[in-house]
């Protein structure tokens, strides 16, 4: 396969040596192996869920300490009705959720949407992605923001893609997890389907051991609840044209047309109609 975008404008990631996933359940289609790496122990598979949950140190941004992640247990489920689907589907996140620097104004978001057409499927897309925002504030405005637009839709969906901020405000994992998980369960109780986007790599390799570090925890929490998570870390991390793209943009921190349309490729081709139930 080309590591080339131009062409389709969703890019392609290269074959690699098989590789061991995050513990990320159904994101990785077995068709995937691309996606995988030969490191030992680091990108096991998550457990199952459980009771337990990581130390929960002191949060350096608020000063308190985050109570443990809690058990989930789901009391909804999506409901998928026969015939043509009205579905509502929210983007949340930060500036790669809203497509920051990306030419033609589409982003990731604008590129699997596009590509999520179905004739079965009434989908209303909404892009909430505000830039600066951290795990935190998500949690603080995806209810009144979100539920206002899934009135009426019969179907609600509900993509997440938020972390970065945390990492570059100094948010612990503790309590970065816990927004995450607290987003995932709320939702999920309340019979919205959620899919997870994962973090991207940048320029700075200091920063990218704690992007990193952070995108395996975020995996751990989708995969004790069952929740599609993409890994986006990993492929991108040497992948060549995603580098030169964050190289080449204004602040060296947020991709073009080449690196957006990387994102969607991994979006799409990583469990994404699985979760929407398409065929």
């Amino acid at each position: 396969m080309s590591d080339r975008t131009d062409r389709n404008d969703t890019g392609g990631i290269p074959a690699e040596a098989p590789r061991e996933s995050y513990g990320v359940g159904p994101a990785y289609p077995s068709s995937h192996t691309q996606f995988t790496s030969d490191a030992p122990g680091r990108y096991a598979a998550a457990p199952a869920a459980d009771t337990g949950s990581p130390d929960a140190p002191a949060d350096a941004a608020s000063g308190s300490t985050p109570t443990e992640e809690p058990y989930y247990a789901p009391s909804a489920e999506v409901t998928v009705t026969d015939g043509v689907r009205d579905v509502g589907m929210i983007f949340l996140g930060a500036s790669l959720t809203a497509g920051y620097g990306d030419p033609k104004g589409l982003g990731w978001v604008g590129r699997v949407v596009a590509r999520t057409q179905h004739p079965d499927l009434d989908l209303t897309a909404y892009n909430l992605g505000v830039r600066g925002n951290t795990s935190g504030d998500v949690v603080a405005r995806w209810g009144a923001e979100c539920h206002p637009r899934w009135k009426g839709r019969t179907e609600r969906r509900l993509v997440l893609n938020v972390g970065t901020n945390d990492v570059i405000s100094g948010m612990t994992m503790a309590r970065s997890r816990l927004n995450l998980a607290n987003v995932l369960d709320e939702a999920t109780n309340a019979g919205i389907g959620v899919f997870v986007v994962g973090l991207t790599p940048t320029l700075d390799d200091e920063l990218n051991r704690k992007i990193e570090a952070l995108a395996e925890a975020q995996a751990d929490v989708c995969s004790r609840r069952g929740i599609t998570y993409v890994d986006c870390y990993r492929p991108l991390a040497t992948h060549d044209q995603w580098m030169a793209d964050l190289a080449a943009s204004p602040d060296r921190s947020h991709p073009g047309q080449a690196g957006y349309g990387l994102i969607a490729w991994l979006v799409l081709h990583n469990g994404w109609n699985d979760w929407l139930s398409l065929s």
